[in-house]
């Protein structure tokens, strides 16, 4: 196995009803993960999964644009944070950048291809870029188009990674990646939640749907630029259950009315749930507009909203609480004293905990938000997440 910076080696038809208001241990294998991940279809009929390893000599290569939910640790490297512990405390077991107790989503994504996690493409030091590239960056959005590393910047960079990488092979150099392999690379792309959150913090639901188009068009621009650089395997991630978060719901508010069954703020969900359906969309039109491309939706809302809704299936005591935080119950988040301060608490299982700091998931719910990726349950067209790795 190629594991790098790590440990031990080792449907939306529900998104609907919970925005309208209705796990396993870090160290159990992600096997486990997908065996829990069987039970979370959205749909009467139990999804099936298997086959996650790619085909034996065949070369996976993976690129990522998104924002802190699969920052491997690029804003760390920009900006020279020094992140400390608690962070990374549950498998790295020292602070990696990642905004989380161990690993993210991506990260097992990346072990269920059998290659190394993805290295920051602004890490100096120590990456590996064998197996592809993170250039997701904590913060990122798609607008405003010119600002830092927000997904047209990403794009940008990975466009001189690509130019850089081919002119050394011309060059009869090393490189490592081919044009082969830049060609049968899977390309992710999950971002939107800044953009979402930035307009829910000033706008009414009604104004904030109105501006969805922006965002999605950028999201749209940036795989139209990749499809012309030669990119054909696209894997979109849709945002997740925003009004879930402890960040949101520690906000003050008049009273509790705009609280679901679960406790979740139901103005946010719906937000996220109207971008995702508008996501979705846009991904069926890509499929159609682009020839011999392939546009894979995944939606993460119904993904995340049931590991609240239905925490205690996945092991889960505290679903609303952070692990992470300051204040106590019922919330743990203070906005003034994040995770990095000094007087913040740490729970002592994080396992048990969805969120880690009131933002980003703990390893353990991303193990089981991977595991439902990889089930094809949540994602149109249902493809296996290795298919792109599969010699041609």
């Amino acid at each position: 196995m190629l594991y790098t910076d790590r440990g031990p080696s080792p449907r939306s038809s529900m998104s609907a009803a919970a925005a309208g208001g209705s796990a396993p241990r870090p160290a159990l294998a992600l096997a486990l993960a997908v065996a829990l991940a069987l039970t979370l279809s959205p749909s009467p009929a139990q999804a099936t999964a298997g086959g996650f390893s790619c085909s034996p000599g065949a070369r996976p290569v993976v690129f990522n644009f998104g924002d802190s939910n699969s920052d491997t640790g690029g804003m760390a490297a920009a900006k020279g944070w020094h992140i400390a512990p608690p962070e990374g405390r549950a498998f790295f077991h020292h602070p990696t950048g990642r905004f989380c107790d161990g690993r993210l989503v991506i990260d097992f994504l990346c072990e269920s291809l059998n290659i190394s996690y993805l290295s920051p493409y602004l890490k100096a030091i120590g990456s590996n870029y064998s197996n592809g590239v993170n250039f997701a960056i904590s913060g990122s959005t798609t607008l405003p188009r010119d600002a830092l590393f927000v997904l047209h910047g990403q794009v940008q960079e990975f466009f001189f990674f690509k130019a850089r990488s081919l002119e050394l092979i011309n060059q009869g150099q090393e490189a490592p990646i081919d044009a082969e392999a830049f060609l049968n690379a899977l390309y992710i792309i999950d971002i939107g939640q800044n953009d979402i959150n930035a307009l829910l913090s000033n706008l009414p639901y009604d104004q904030v749907v109105a501006k969805l188009p922006p965002i999605l068009a950028e999201i749209k621009y940036a795989v139209q630029l990749l499809y012309g650089n030669g990119s054909r395997n696209f894997w979109i991630h849709g945002t997740g259950a925003l009004g879930c978060l402890p960040q949101k719901l520690s906000i003050p508010r008049k009273n509790d009315s705009d609280l679901d069954q679960n406790g979740c703020l139901s103005t946010y969900n719906r937000a996220a749930v109207a971008f995702n359906t508008a996501l979705g969309s846009l991904c069926d039109q890509l499929n159609v507009e682009l020839k011999n491309a392939t546009v894979v939706y995944t939606d993460l809302f119904a993904i995340k909203y049931d590991l609240v809704a239905n925490h205690t299936k996945y092991g889960f005591d505290s679903p609303l609480m952070t692990c992470c935080g300051y204040g106590g119950p019922p919330y743990n988040y203070d906005l003034s004293r994040s995770c990095q301060s000094s007087n913040s608490t740490v729970c002592a299982d994080g396992s048990k905990f969805i969120s880690w700091d009131g933002v980003h998931l703990t390893e353990a719910a991303n193990a089981v938000v991977a595991a439902a990726i990889l089930s094809s349950a949540y994602s149109r067209p249902k493809l296996k997440f290795d298919q792109f790795c599969k010699a041609r």
